[in-house]
């Protein structure tokens, strides 16, 4: 038997991917939070993230980013996919 080898970020990529399809984005980062610990000052790093960006456009990459995941306005999973 043969066993492909993927590079690692490939694999995280991938697998993100499925999660955010079956469980969500949400459930998405509360599982993956579980094996990280935070850095840094996120109130800041957030303040400078967004600084330069109407709520227009932040609503419009949150659009962007749902439908690249399949997630309708309501959080349910397209049929499609």
């Amino acid at each position: 038997m043969t066993v492909e080898v993927k590079p690692l970020v490939e694999i995280t990529h991938e697998a993100v991917s499925l999660l955010c399809k079956h469980i969500g984005i949400v459930n998405t980062i509360r599982f993956i939070n579980q094996f990280t610990t935070g850095y840094g000052n996120y109130t800041e790093e957030r303040r400078e993230m967004f600084e330069n960006l109407t709520m227009d456009e932040i609503a419009a990459e949150i659009e962007k980013s749902r439908k690249r995941c399949g997630i309708q306005r309501t959080g349910e999973v397209l049929d499609s996919l």
